[in-house]
């Protein structure tokens, strides 16, 4: 039986509002290759454009009766609207560029677009069939091309780039700064998505997936992802408390697992887990006065030596004036497409960039970066723009997560944000978010409809359905 199968029927307007959907994505995930080929660096952006067109076009195209869908649509509306605002009044306090307004919005609020156009797709079997099937398509081409990096890097037939030769595994993610972070996450979603909801397939085949992923997650070095993971599951297990038997499953997974990972560094001479034991090793780093813990707070000491005003609590520097993805990286690496539109920069960026530039642990690796993003939107919004931007978060966990895998993808995104500025890159929000609308998707259709045979067989229990 071929899950992957699509068969449409004379949908003709499902079709083409998930082909536009798949557009959107597909713009977000492939521009890094692409440039990497020759193609001119505002490509980069383009996919702002197309997200936010798909998302028009499926909301006034797509005639929703469920409340449920309309209650989710206007709660994130709401929040976004609420950010939007907040993000405008600490401008307007900073004397940030519109176009520093524009492009903050969008980093942040680009994934719940895809989102509610995702929400807003009707529930057919046709649709969901297609949206997993390119998912996984777009996914298998990401795993195999970083894959195919690593070999020939270490055969010496691809030219290293980066700082390392890990660091130039980064899958379609390809000369970009932390493409092989997001190239990873991507992979390990994507196939935990494959092995847990693709289940009446033979297991050696569900597993090849998770096998390369972790494979690819050591050839790229690639620690924090694993950490998020773990991390992302430790607080699922504490979700867990008023279901004992799933508490006490997950519980013995976590366990087992992390004692066979702790034996494996310890145990097998194997180049790539070196480095984990080289950092367990370094319990000087990590005590209060630790130059670990100093380095990440570095940024917090440094924005708020900057407050001229109580708004500054309130509203923070501005958008992009601080350590956000918009200000550590987008401005500085596309200055002179943006310097005409009118971009604005703050000192504190220049300072962080300093003070990283000048941390030997700060260039080794970036698990202690002191630029991140939860501090990157507290420092640019303040607390109530960081309030409005939890605020979406909770409707979408509350709305949308009804089950153990989304709310894991929640978690690990929440764990990474503390990491680093994954939070605020396209590519693996989106993926994120539409694993996410697509679980959702996938559930409604199933309370609704009986099971076809295009779609996986998944225990209720396991799924969170009571």
């Amino acid at each position: 039986m071929n899950y992957l199968q699509i068969k449409p029927k004379n949908k003709k307007g499902f079709i083409k509002n998930s082909t536009i959907l798949l557009l959107a994505y597909a713009s977000a995930f492939f521009p890094r290759i692409i440039q990497s080929l020759g193609a001119p660096s505002i490509i980069n952006f383009l996919h702002f454009a197309i997200v936010t067109l798909a998302f028009g076009i499926a909301i006034s195209t797509t005639k929703v009766k469920n409340k449920n869908q309309i209650t989710i649509f206007w709660q994130l509306a709401f929040g976004l609207l609420l950010l939007f605002v907040i993000m405008t009044t600490s401008a307007l306090l900073n004397g940030a560029g519109v176009i520093n307004v524009i492009l903050d919005f969008l980093l942040l609020s680009e994934p719940f677009l895809l989102l509610l156009t995702v929400v807003s797709v009707p529930q057919s079997n046709e649709v969901i069939g297609k949206l997993r099937y390119w998912l996984i398509v777009f996914a298998l081409i990401n795993l195999l091309l970083a894959i195919a990096q690593a070999i020939l890097i270490s055969l010496h037939l691809l030219p290293v780039y980066k700082y390392s030769i890990e660091d130039n595994v980064q899958g379609v993610f390809y000369l970009s700064g932390a493409g092989n972070y997001v190239s990873v996450s991507i992979s390990i979603c994507v196939s935990l998505y494959f092995y847990i909801f693709y289940n009446t397939l033979p297991f050696w085949i569900r597993i090849i997936g998770l096998v390369a992923s972790f494979y690819q997650l050591l050839a790229s070095d690639s620690k924090q992802i694993l950490l998020s993971f773990l991390v992302g599951w430790m607080f699922l297990l504490v979700t867990k408390y008023n279901k004992p038997v799933k508490l006490i499953i997950y519980t013995i997974v976590f366990v087992l697992f992390i004692f066979g990972f702790l034996w494996s560094i310890e145990n097998l001479d194997i180049e790539q887990l070196a480095a984990f034991k080289l950092w367990l090793d370094r319990s000087d780093l990590y005590g209060p006065n630790g130059e670990a813990v100093l380095l990440k707070t570095a940024g917090i000491r440094t924005i708020i030596s900057h407050y001229n005003s109580p708004l500054n609590w309130l509203f923070g520097l501005g958008p992009g004036h601080t350590v956000s993805r918009l200000g550590g990286w987008v401005i500085r690496d596309y200055r002179s497409l943006l310097a005409p539109l009118g971009i604005t920069s703050h000192p504190v960026t220049e300072e962080m960039w300093a003070i990283v530039n000048g941390s030997w642990l700060a260039v080794s690796t970036t698990m202690f970066s002191p630029l991140f993003s939860w501090v990157g939107i507290w420092g640019d919004l303040g607390f109530l723009g960081l309030g409005a931007y939890l605020y979406i978060w909770y409707v979408v966990w509350c709305r949308l997560c009804l089950e153990d895998f989304s709310k894991l993808m929640v978690l690990t995104v929440f764990v990474f944000a503390f990491i680093f500025t994954q939070i605020e890159e396209p590519g693996y929000m989106l993926s994120v978010t539409l694993l996410i609308g697509l679980r959702w998707n996938e559930m409604q259709y199933k309370r609704s409809h009986q099971r076809s045979r295009y779609m996986p067989t998944v225990d209720q229990s396991e799924i969170g359905i009571n």
